[in-house]
């Protein structure tokens, strides 16, 4: 989805396609004219990753243009900066040194530095493999329900089990526990982060995504305010259906952080509206454009074109920071469920209201459904894809249970 929300962004505004290598294709980038896509089995690991780069570098070694790496997961983010020395020779990497990534990468080591420069997060405790091992009551010092998620998303990507999720709210001491032994005994072993739950539904997240050129300097920030998620465990935590939303006060908060820690590239933030204390509460970086990061480009701020304007134009310096989304009469939509998925689902409240509205104005946008990129293999499989949503959501969205879509 990621590939190829920034595919149409280049696509968008410059036309051609883009060259994309992974270990894996997935239905958004198949029957498309815009992504040429090549698969090297295992390549989302090293030594894979870094074998195929150094032979994809002698091709574009006397090229004549910049080339940029755009990363568009976090384990690619990863092996970028670690090898960021040598990928540089030949390639544009807009990522922060290796440390400064692994530091952020870690959701531990991310709150640490977010206390450092008065970034608010939810209060939160570690708990750690020898604590489990060690057969110690692990305390919970927090009211149930309560948050639990792992400390490294990296190494989470490659632990399976029945159950697992993205992240756990977790009901009960029982239950946390039982969550806790899963995770230990199926091979995972960094922190884990519990964490004071947040109270209220998906519409109090909000998502916002930047873009911090070369020097250091916030470029564009645009807040966009999630509606509703994905309600199935193994991809709980991504949106799917998005506001765009203007708030001056968070985006002064993320600047100053972003420049304060000297960032650079693609930022990617999560954060939750907490009415005890009327503030936004961070829950992590990512070291890249989000998922579902189109609804940026959806209302006019083409992700592609800050990367370009920044390496290969040498524009970007003196244009101002642009802070996204203070025009509500221009918003969109961003959905990546059927729209009647979306008005069975959505929370009864004032932003499903004018979510609904826009939707009858025609004011609304995917990433994958692309007019200049269709093709009849194409629209058959988006539909498809799309349309098991359906299911998706009447078997996992509890709180509707058995209110099934025709």
């Amino acid at each position: 989805m990621n590939v190829y929300g920034m595919a149409r962004a280049f696509h968008e505004e410059y036309g051609g396609s883009v060259r994309a290598y992974a270990g894996a294709q997935l239905a958004p980038t198949r029957f498309t004219k815009i992504v040429n896509l090549t698969v090297f089995p295992g390549f989302a690991e090293d030594p894979v990753f870094i074998d195929k780069m150094r032979e994809i570098a002698k091709e574009y070694q006397d090229h004549d243009e910049p080339v940029i790496l755009i990363a568009c997961g976090d384990g690619y983010a990863e092996l970028i900066s670690q090898h960021k020395e040598e990928l540089s020779k030949t390639f544009v990497c807009p990522y922060v040194d290796f440390d400064l990534l692994k530091s952020l990468n870690n959701k531990e080591s991310f709150y640490k530095i977010a206390e450092e420069h008065g970034l608010p997060h939810p209060e939160t405790t570690i708990v750690t493999k020898e604590m489990y091992t060690s057969n110690e009551d692990i305390n919970v010092p927090y009211d149930y329900p309560v948050a639990l998620k792992p400390a490294n998303s990296v190494e989470w990507l490659d632990i399976h089990f029945e159950g697992r999720k993205k992240a756990f709210t977790i009901h009960s001491k029982e239950e946390f526990m039982d969550i806790v032994s899963k995770i230990y005994d199926n091979g995972y072993t960094s922190d884990l982060i519990l964490q004071d739950f947040i109270p209220g539904d998906d519409s109090n997240m909000r998502v916002l995504n930047a873009y911090v050129d070369k020097n250091h300097h916030v470029k564009m920030m645009c807040l966009g305010h999630p509606i509703l998620e994905d309600p199935t465990p193994q991809a709980i935590g991504n949106y799917v259906a998005i506001l765009p939303e203007f708030n001056q006060d968070v985006y002064d908060q993320v600047q100053k952080f972003l420049e304060d820690i000297k960032f650079v590239g693609y930022a990617n933030f999560d954060m939750k509206y907490d009415s005890r204390d009327d503030t936004f509460k961070f829950f992590e970086i990512n070291l890249r454009q989000g998922r579902s990061s189109f609804f940026v480009t959806l209302n006019g701020y083409n992700l592609a074109k800050y990367a370009v304007m920044d390496y290969v134009e040498d524009t970007l310096a003196d244009e101002p920071t642009v802070y996204a989304n203070k025009n509500k009469s221009q918003a969109k939509l961003w959905l990546g469920i059927p729209t009647k998925v979306f008005k069975k689902y959505a929370a009864n409240n004032e932003a499903t209201d004018f979510a609904k509205e826009l939707i009858s104005q025609n004011r609304t946008g995917t990433t994958v459904f692309y007019d200049k990129d269709m093709s009849i293999k194409r629209w058959v499989l988006l539909n498809y894809m799309f349309h098991n949503y359906v299911k998706r959501f009447n078997q996992y969205f509890q709180e509707n249970k058995g209110r099934d879509i025709e």
